[in-house]
């Protein structure tokens, strides 16, 4: 019964991983950048929706309000970001854009510490009052973790169906698999580009609500640890591979409440990092990553 209780747990956390990870892979799959700026558009998902439900009330309305405006306010932080920081950069090498992408990260979370009306303080995030439904015996589950799976098993699928089936989604295909192509057959290269920082930025921005939900405390630095591990999810699924970002997702919050479970809170960072350190080692390319071959 607790093997299920913190199955319930991981499931939940790993949903959450699964989304932020999904902008990192997308990203990567079409440009080669690891964006480390994308766990701080977390939290500006996170604090956009602070405001909003503290001013409007954390009932179903103010929810769904405090989703979509997060979601368009960060959709807009990723396009600014691409065209201001990363796309002058495009043809530089790849070393210059992560540097970037480090920088851009600071920038986020500084910024943020002296602004007056976020701080260095954490604040509680309001949200709905917790309900606990008994399924059998000890046995549990709270009615955030239901909305956090929901909400994310409804968002990853829209992306699936936005990758598979509309006309954007095969011109991102297109331009991740060759861009001078794409460009030629009349696809608009920083279009698509900026499409993806935006639909990447809209998964944080559910991601940080979804987490603030799940853990109500806010701080200009929440969206660190998220980020990274969601970035180690990632790698761990195979970056740049969609359905890799998801599994990778899970696989991290299963182990990591099974470790909080069963060991010892303090080992849970640590067991996601080795989990990393051990698939580079064994699988280079994450597990459904597939090896490809550059001929000199």
């Amino acid at each position: 019964m607790i093997v299920l209780q913190q199955l319930i747990n991981g499931v939940s956390l790993g949903s959450i991983y699964a989304l932020i990870a999904l902008g990192y892979t997308m990203v990567y799959g079409i440009v080669l950048l690891i964006n480390f700026a994308h766990g701080d558009i977390l939290m500006l998902g996170a604090y956009t929706a602070y405001f909003m439900l503290s001013a409007i009330g954390a009932g179903p309305v103010g929810m769904l309000l405090a989703f979509v405006v997060s979601m368009i306010v960060c959709a807009a932080f990723g396009i600014s970001i691409e065209r201001l920081a990363y796309r002058p950069l495009r043809s530089a090498p790849r070393l210059n854009s992560l540097i970037t992408a480090i920088a851009v990260s600071l920038i986020l979370e500084n910024g943020a510490r002296v602004i007056p009306f976020i701080g260095p303080n954490p604040r509680q995030f309001p949200r709905p009052a917790v309900v606990n439904i008994k399924l059998a015996g000890e046995l549990s589950i709270s009615n955030i973790q239901i909305t956090v799976i929901l909400l994310s098993a409804v968002l990853m699928l829209a992306l699936n169906y936005i990758i598979n089936y509309t006309k954007r989604g095969k011109a991102m295909r297109a331009v991740s698999f060759d861009m001078q192509a794409a460009s030629l057959m009349g696809i608009s290269v920083n279009g698509i580009i900026s499409f993806t920082f935006a639909l990447g930025s809209v998964l944080a921005a559910a991601g940080g609500v979804l987490y603030a939900s799940a853990y109500p405390q806010v701080n200009p630095m929440m969206g660190m640890m998220p980020g990274l591990k969601a970035f180690v999810a990632a790698v761990l699924g195979g970056i740049g591979v969609i359905p890799g970002a998801m599994l990778g997702g899970f696989i991290l919050g299963i182990a990591e409440t099974f470790t909080k479970g069963f060991i010892s809170s303090q080992f849970s960072d640590a067991i996601s990092f080795s989990i990393l350190i051990i698939v580079l080692l064994i699988r280079p390319t994450g597990i459904l990553g597939k090896k490809t071959r550059v001929k000199v």
